[in-house]
């Protein structure tokens, strides 16, 4: 699974630092899914979505792998 969240936290002007902390995860989390090594579960997906106001599809985009 691919995502955009970094792309999309920096037009909100947010560190991982400060995404992390809004979803309750560590900064390591972050990182983690930023650079695909994580799929997030479903709860945390929806939470980031709620936070960067877009719907979770066009954060996390699914490979047909």
């Amino acid at each position: 699974m691919k995502n955009n969240i970094c792309e999309l936290r920096k037009i909100y002007n947010l560190t991982q630092k400060e995404l992390a902390d809004k979803t309750n995860v560590s900064r390591q989390t972050i990182i983690s899914i930023e650079k695909d090594k994580y799929n997030p579960s479903l709860k945390l997906a929806l939470k980031i979505a709620k936070l960067l106001k877009k719907p979770v599809e066009d954060i996390f985009i699914l490979n047909d792998d």
